[in-house]
């Protein structure tokens, strides 16, 4: 089992940078494939980025590329989406997400333990 306790959300204007923070305890976390994801309301949820244990493969949605970066810190079993240049289309509640596998991919149906939510809210 892991639990996972995002940080990092508010209310920010257009153009603004946020740091999200995930931290996991549990069972384990540095095999596990991490991500985050989001969803706005009435939406579905949706990738924003995953990474592997060593940070060698990393996606990013088409709609956050060169404005957001995640990024792991195994020692300290930290997850963090650095977000640039915030658009109002990415206010949304972001979600992290750890799959009980080291192999990462981009669905969130595969992964299978969540965090509670920080909502990130981008005002024009």
């Amino acid at each position: 089992q892991v639990q996972l306790v995002e940080s990092g959300g508010g209310l920010v204007q257009a153009g603004d940078s946020l740091r999200l923070s995930c931290v996991a305890s549990g069972r384990t976390f540095a095999g596990n494939a991490m991500g985050w994801f989001r969803q706005a309301a009435g939406k579905e949820r949706e990738l924003v980025a995953v990474i592997n244990y060593s940070a060698s493969t990393v996606y990013y949605a088409d709609s956050v590329k060169g404005r957001f970066a995640i990024s792991r810190d195994n020692a300290k079993k930290t997850v963090f989406l650095q977000m640039s240049s915030l658009k109002p289309e990415d206010t949304a509640v972001y979600y992290c997400a750890a799959r009980a596998s080291v192999v990462v991919t981009t669905s969130p149906t595969m992964y299978d333990y969540w965090g509670q939510g920080t909502q990130v809210t981008v005002s024009s």
